[in-house]
């Protein structure tokens, strides 16, 4: 059992918390573990490289669907890279949407504030302007 880590030395290893692992295993995007004699479960450097793709994956802000689906295409050596790439330029296309809402947020956000005057007068725009129907 020497190739083995605890949960601790797994959430160290691959950056993700204990309780982020037990997370992802409930979901089924990693195997569960075999258990030590006490019960503690124990992780092989296949499940460390599992969880370190899933924190990649999470940072990029994939969903746990895609991710079910990356790592499924990951572990088939028959995979087309083809699927891998839709799979990423959708998501790509998704955060370029986002970006778009966020910056279209932003700009009212920003002309909404500078119109407010910001003193001590009860009168503000930005309230006034919220209440507004659409």
């Amino acid at each position: 059992m020497n190739n083995f880590m605890t949960i601790g030395d797994a959430a160290k290893s691959s950056g993700l918390t204990a309780k982020m692992i037990r997370h992802y295993e409930q979901l089924g995007l990693l195997k569960n573990s075999p258990r030590s004699e006490s019960g503690y479960r124990l992780y092989n450097s296949e499940q460390i490289n599992q969880l370190c793709f899933i924190r990649q994956a999470r940072n990029l802000g994939f969903s746990l669907a895609d991710i079910q689906s990356l790592l499924e295409l990951w572990q088939n050596s028959e995979r087309e890279s083809r699927a891998v790439k839709e799979l990423a330029e959708q998501h790509l296309n998704e955060i370029t949407t986002k970006i778009e809402e966020l910056q279209h947020m932003k700009n009212i956000l920003k002309a909404l504030s500078d119109s407010c005057r910001g003193d001590g007068s009860p009168h503000c725009n930005i309230l006034n302007q919220l209440a507004k129907p659409t």
